[in-house]
Parts: C-alpha cells; structure tokens; sequence
C-alpha cells in the first residue's frame, strides 16, 4: 500500500514515497494474476491442512489395520486404505508436512549460502570470482539427484541429511543469480559515490546491493520450493529419502504403486498432491515474477 506524501518527512521523503508507492504496485499487480492468487490460495489451504491435520482427521496415521487392507473409497476412508489398513488421506495430510517444511527449509539455506558468495564473488571479482563459480560449475555440471543421492547413502536417511543434500545441491544457481546482479550493480552511480565517500566494502555489499537483489531471491525462493519438493519425493521414491513409518508423498506413491492396479488411489493421490503443490508455486513464482520486474509491467 502507497504512504500518504503528508506523513513522510524528511530528506529521505520522495525515496520513501517512491519506495512505498513501488511495492504498492507490485501488490496489485501480483493480485491481478488470477492464476497466482488462486496458487497462493491453494498453498494457504494445504499449511492450514496440516497444522490442523489431527483435527480434521479423525484417523490415526501410524495406526496397523490389517483386516483393513486396500479398502476402496468410502464414507469412513474418502480415498481408501493402503497396505496396512491406514487411512490414506491421513498419510497425504501427515505427508504434507514433512513436504512442505522439506521444501520451505533447504531453499532457505541455498538462498542465503546462494546469496552469500554470489556477492562477494561479483564484488570481489579475481580469484574469489574465480573460486566461487568454480565450485559453482562443479555442482551445476554434476547430476543434482545423483549427488543427493550419494549424500544421502553417506550420511544416512533422515530429514537434517535431506535439509543437507538439497542445499547442497541448490546454492550454486542462486550464486550464479545473484552474481550476475552484483556484476550490474556495483557500476551503479549510487555505489561509485559510496565507494569514494569512504563506506566499508562490507556495507556496500550489504547494505547497498543485497536490498537491490531482494526482488529476484523472492522469486528464487517461490520457484525452489516446488523443485526441493520434487528432489525429496524423487529420494523417497527411491528408498534414500524418508523412511517408513513416516508419511512423505514421494515414499506413499513408492509404496503405493505396488497396488496401483489394485487400489489406484493408494499411489494416485499422492502423485496428485505432489502435481497441484508444485503448480501453485509455480504459479506463486511467476506471479512474483510478474509483479516484481519492472519490464513486464506495461
């Protein structure tokens, strides 16, 4: 929402009324793409899901029916029973927690390792540019589910080591991002009159470029959350990810597809969580998007 010029005072007036009149606009623009509300309405809907699963089922996820077995839809189980009798849309709202903080928490630690070095490396320039995007390529050119994978077989399936695996395998793009911005930013005219009035190189790089990049790591941020939700289904999928009794939507559709000719749904309906999350975010990612760079606004 834009600030009223009369309550802003000051030197810093016409930047703040600039500032807050730019993120107005962003707001609006994000709410007139119909296709990103309606996958921020669906993101919010699936948390709320699953901070009142308990509530909102009456069964147990954990709890062993076997004279339950692959029971079809009913009124009592609305998608069914899987192998041992548990209420399959219990798993998938269980599941939907370790998938979403799966794919909230590693993000988050790319972005910030991401955002560390792709700063200094574009700032610095010379042999820590050189040092850095190395690495960088390294982790790039080498197969990202692969690496995870070794990680995982190494330090052992559980959910810190997938946290580990997944950031690991996440940092290097976003330093190659950011770089690329720091690059642009730092013969800004801004920065030169910073620099030669004297200001630390460490509040130059934080304090004068890291707010200019914001934009591009939100959007960074909503498109690397479907992506790390994919990375640990495809590892649960596998058997190196979550393990059993635990509920994870790629481990239910591993489990599941041994049924799925016998009971579709054990395997379908994870398979369909895993589709609509994804595309929510994508579409959260590319509504930011819209909103926030300045050449796809009219």
């Amino acid at each position: 929402m834009s600030l009223p010029a009369e309550v802003i005072t000051g030197e810093n007036a016409p930047e703040a009324v600039e500032e807050a009149s730019l993120v107005g606009d962003s707001l609006r623009a994000f709410r007139k793409n119909r296709m990103a509300m309606a996958g921020l309405a669906f993101v919010l809907l699936l948390v709320l899901l699953t901070i009142f699963a308990p509530w909102i089922s009456p069964h147990d996820p954990y709890r062993v029916a076997l004279n339950e077995q692959l029971l079809p839809a009913s009124t009592t189980y609305w998608l069914g029973t899987d192998n041992f009798g548990r209420d399959v849309l219990t798993r998938i709202l269980y599941g939907a927690r370790i998938s979403l903080i799966v794919g909230i928490v590693p993000s988050l630690i790319s972005l910030m390792i991401g955002t560390v070095l792709g700063i200094l490396s574009g700032y610095f320039g010379n042999r820590t540019d050189f040092i850095v995007m190395r690495l960088a390529d390294m982790m790039i050119a080498f197969p990202s589910l692969l690496l995870a994978m070794v990680v995982m077989y190494t330090m052992g399936a559980n959910l810190l080591n997938i946290f580990l695996a997944l950031a690991l395998v996440g940092w290097a793009g976003v330093a190659r991002v950011v770089r690329a911005q720091t690059l642009a930013l730092k013969q800004k005219e801004f920065i030169e009159a910073a620099r030669a009035g004297g200001t630390g190189r460490a509040t130059i790089m934080f304090r004068h470029i890291f707010p200019n990049v914001i934009p591009t790591l939100i959007v960074l941020f909503s498109l690397s959350i479907p992506e790390a939700i994919m990375w640990e289904s495809s590892l649960s999928f596998l058997g190196v990810g979550v393990q059993p009794p635990e509920a994870s939507w790629g481990l239910l559709v591993a489990k599941g597809k041994e049924y799925l000719f016998q009971a579709p749904l054990v395997a379908i309906s994870p398979g369909v969580a895993i589709l609509l999350t994804v595309l929510a975010f994508n579409f959260i990612g590319d509504g930011l998007r819209d909103a926030l760079d300045p050449s796809m606004k009219d």
